[in-house]
């Protein structure tokens, strides 16, 4: 029976035998490749043909010389005959490519040696050969094909040289060129091995090619082919990859009608899926039912659903889960733990990564870089930077090398606390450990250099960045125009903007409200107005913080009026005032002298649901004391109290301030005691109010007793009293 057919009864039959024999007349009008008539002209070297062969029967070694004079064509015919002698034919090949290593080849005799190399089991050296016509210029899939089509029967191959075909061209990643030979080959009547086709499907699937993947599959169902679960967790993966998880059950009943059932794998896919689209319940429940289908649960299972879990906020049911893990006689593994620890991290949960860290050890599960960079990530976010040490230490110990992520981390670490020696320092360790500084690492130590106003240092470092070759992102510029708007270096502030606009990173409106405050805080407000205006032009519109900072602007220049056209113009928006914006509208009536309106507000802002703060009542007491109220001021304070909001020291210093300048030490000295009582630490500037009060009232007595318990506090006091 030919295995090249019209017949789609026949190709389903065919589909299981083993060995190829083609149709005769598939070669009518074949092409110049295919097996054709030799002429008497075309064998011109016949002496030296039958000489090598008889040589290799002999066991004599060929002269380099007569190899040189062969044709491509020479070579086929050599096989040709050796068909029945296939120990001859792999001895030529051997000795022939040791010798000519650079020979010109024909797609024929490369086509011909692949299937005796194939008939002698050695794959490798056929896909070598196959790789050669893949990448050999002007070779069409087409010439492949016919090519190996035309000489199968003459070299008695077996249909293994197609599957191989196939995957080569999958691992050489020419997966079109792979999906185009296996329509060549159904088109011509010849069905490759199911394992095959799969390793196609899973290349297509892979890239995301899945569409195509649907298209050879189906060509394999129409022919018959016998699919396997292999083939049915390929296409699983198509359609969770394509997001069509609504056709997942129909595709599971129409593989069971085959007779090809879900195993781990299918499961462990689908589950995966279900906790990467936050079908975290679904996932479960797919999982509980594996019993009933002869299936049991493993650590990777597990895993998908702890990582989901911890995804979707359940991470204390993650944690249980991690438990009924053990009770069903399952061993997390290092990813069970790391899908937790990351979580904690994110949560800055010191508590449970500690305990988990020391629960893995406990059971011997050893940790991985993964785990400790979420160990390290969690105290260095804490600021518990000696901690992170040691952690970091006991890894490099134990051999694991740390990576530019957790570099980072400690960087940040430091430059969070301000600590930029330290952060300068892992930063040279990270460049002699061989990692490389990526954007982000560049990003994070030029903030915590603007925050320390090292921006001398920050320049040199933009600089060095500029000069590796990373391009700065958003993120670089925001940080450094921050850094100069805060040092009043408006000049420079407004070049890197510019910069940032002309390498087309669009400034967001963190970038203009850092700009547009540099201005208002320096009075410039015409300025700021054009930025505002530059900014809605670009179609970024302000928020609450914007205005904020403009309405801080004109009450800190005395232009109140436009503070509250601001202010109705916000409201009116609909953009909901914070107790910042609220607090720079009462420093605003209070610098322009009129308190009484401040607390005025103070009751509106308190109708619509904004609570006060120790800012808010902070700045009314100093309000009324400068305006020499006092009365006023301390029911305030005492209201303050009343609403349960602690005063702080700045609180207690304000008030007490107020009743040493105006001679009243019994009251500022009871209020100086309810501070201790309260736990409210004084600071300097509290003894040297008082010492200051007791002086003007020649009270030097009183003077020394609280210069002396200054000293036993620790503060080094002015002595100009």
């Amino acid at each position: 029976m030919s295995r090249f057919t019209g017949s789609l009864a026949v190709q389903r039959l065919i589909f299981h035998q083993t060995t190829l024999r083609f149709h005769k007349s598939l070669y009518s009008n074949s092409s110049p490749i295919s097996q054709q008539p030799i002429s008497p002209n075309s064998v011109p070297s016949s002496l030296t043909v039958d000489k090598i062969l008889l040589n290799l029967k002999l066991g004599k070694s060929t002269h380099f010389h007569n190899y040189r004079t062969l044709t491509p064509f020479d070579i086929a015919q050599i096989l040709y005959q050796c068909r029945e002698n296939l120990h001859l034919g792999l001895k030529f090949i051997d000795s022939f490519l040791f010798n000519c290593p650079n020979f010109r080849h024909s797609t024929l005799s490369l086509c011909v040696m692949v299937h005796m190399l194939v008939r002698g089991r050695r794959a490798s050296d056929a896909q070598a050969l196959i790789l050669r016509m893949v990448r050999k210029s002007g070779v069409s899939r087409v010439e492949i094909v016919d090519s190996l089509m035309g000489s199968y029967d003459q070299c008695g191959s077996n249909s293994g040289v197609f599957d191989l075909l196939v995957r080569t061209f999958v691992q050489a990643k020419r997966l079109r060129e792979a999906a185009e030979v296996f329509k060549l080959l159904i088109s011509r009547g010849v069905l490759v091995s199911i394992n095959a086709c799969n390793s196609l499907l899973g290349g297509l699937v892979k890239v995301g090619w899945v569409d195509l993947a649907w298209e050879i599959y189906r060509e394999n169902v129409k022919y018959g082919a016998q699919l396997n679960v292999y083939t049915l967790n390929i296409m699983i993966n198509a359609l969770c990859k394509d997001g069509k998880m609504g056709n997942v059950n129909s595709y599971l009943l129409e593989m069971e009608a085959k007779g090809v059932f879900p195993d781990n794998v299918t499961y462990n896919t689908l589950i995966n899926a279900y906790c990467r689209d936050g079908n975290v319940e679904k996932a479960i429940e797919m999982m509980n039912s594996m019993s009933s289908k002869g299936l049991r649960a493993g650590v990777i299972t597990y895993n998908s659903i702890l990582k989901g879990l911890c995804t979707m906020g359940g991470y204390s049911r993650a944690r249980q889960m991690l438990s009924n893990m053990r009770q069903t006689g399952l061993c997390p593994d290092t990813n069970s733990y790391n899908a937790l620890l990351i979580e904690c991290s994110k949560k800055d949960n010191v508590v449970d990564g500690e305990q988990l860290f020391d629960e893995m050890i406990h059971h011997g599960v050893v940790p991985d870089v993964i785990s400790y960079t979420s160990l390290i990530s969690l105290f260095s976010k804490k600021g518990q930077l000696d901690q992170a040490l040691i952690y970091f230490k006991e890894m490099k110990d134990k051999g694991l090398a740390p990576d530019s992520v957790l570099y980072t981390i400690l960087i940040g670490g430091f430059c969070k606390s301000g600590v930029m020696s330290e952060a300068l320092r892992m930063r040279s360790e990270m460049l002699e450990s061989g990692c490389l500084m990526d954007v982000v690492t560049y990003n994070t130590i030029l903030n915590g250099l603007c925050k320390e106003d090292m921006l001398g240092e920050a320049d040199q470092l933009f600089d060095e960045m500029l000069q590796r070759g990373i391009s700065p992102d958003f993120y670089t510029y925001t940080t450094l125009i921050h850094g100069y708007c805060k040092a009043r270096d408006m000049d420079k502030a407004v070049v890197l903007f510019e910069t940032m606009i002309q390498r087309n990173l669009k400034p967001d409106i963190v970038t203009y409200n850092i700009l547009m405050d540099g201005f208002c805080k320096q009075g410039f407000m015409e300025k700021a107005n054009e930025k505002w205006a530059d900014m809605v032009h670009r179609g970024i519109y302000p928020n609450h913080i914007s205005y904020s900072i403009f309405i801080n602007g004109f009450c800190s220049v005395g232009r109140l009026n436009m503070a509250f056209k601001l202010w109705d113009e916000m409201v009116k928006k609909g953009i909901e005032p914070t107790i910042v914006t609220c607090n720079t509208i009462i420093k605003g009536y209070c610098i322009s002298g009129d308190v009484a309106e401040a607390e005025k507000f103070l009751a509106k802002m308190t109708a619509k649901s904004i609570l006060p703060d120790n800012f808010t009542y902070n700045t009314l007491i100093q309000g009324y004391i400068k305006e020499e109220m006092m009365d006023r001021a301390f029911v305030l304070f005492n209201q303050m109290e009343y609403q349960g909001i602690l005063p702080d020291v700045i609180s207690y210093n304000v008030i007490l301030d107020g009743f040493c300048r105006q001679s009243r030490m019994e009251e500022a000295n009871l209020i100086y005691k309810k501070m201790i009582e309260r736990d409210v630490n004084p600071d300097r500037s509290t003894y040297t109010m008082l010492i200051n009060g007791y002086v003007s009232q020649d009270n030097l007595k009183e003077a020394f007793r609280v210069h002396d318990e200054m000293l036993r506090r620790g503060f080094v006091p002015d002595d100009k009293f």
